[in-house]
């Protein structure tokens, strides 16, 4: 019994708090159109959360969208964060950037910006086919990280736009 009042009373504050998970984002427009360049695997994740998370059309042109998104540059890397006594490679920094833009019916909405994210990874050179899969992990979960950022940001934007038109 006592559990359970513990549970319950844990579920209050937390509903208090304003938690709640990340679901799908509202918003304020009806059609979209991702230009994604050279970037074919950012271009798929971000139509693929716009059509699942948001209920917002997904066109094959520019020409009736309300919304074009601009994917400028994506790109991973990866840095030596610490060594161990023997000098072989303790940690490591993976780095994730997304260059984008966004216009509202063909006005800019976001100008050309950057979402930048970092994990750290530990490393052991025994064990390197599983180390390379965590990699692998660390970088989808920020490429989806930072499409979800870009999702929020493009709400932002267009809302405060329709608000001023």
């Amino acid at each position: 019994m006592r559990k359970l009042f513990l549970l319950a009373l844990a579920v209050f504050f937390l509903a208090g708090c304003g938690f709640h998970l990340r679901g799908a984002v509202d918003l304020p427009f009806e059609t979209v159109y991702v230009n994604g360049g050279s970037y074919p695997d950012i271009k798929a994740t971000l139509e693929n959360a716009l059509r699942t998370g948001s209920g917002v059309k997904v066109l094959a042109g520019p020409e009736k969208a309300e919304v074009v998104v601009t994917i400028l540059g994506a790109s991973s890397e990866k840095r030596i964060l610490s060594l161990g006594g023997t000098g072989k490679v303790r940690e490591y920094q993976l780095i994730y950037r997304l260059s984008f833009s966004t216009t509202y019916n063909g006005k800019p909405s976001i100008a050309p910006q950057q979402i930048e994210l970092q994990r750290d990874m530990t490393y052991d050179d025994t064990q390197v086919l599983a180390k390379q899969q965590e990699e692998a992990l660390l970088y989808q979960n920020m490429r989806d990280d930072a499409t979800f950022q870009l999702l929020r940001r493009l709400k932002g934007a267009t809302q405060t736009l329709k608000e001023t038109d």
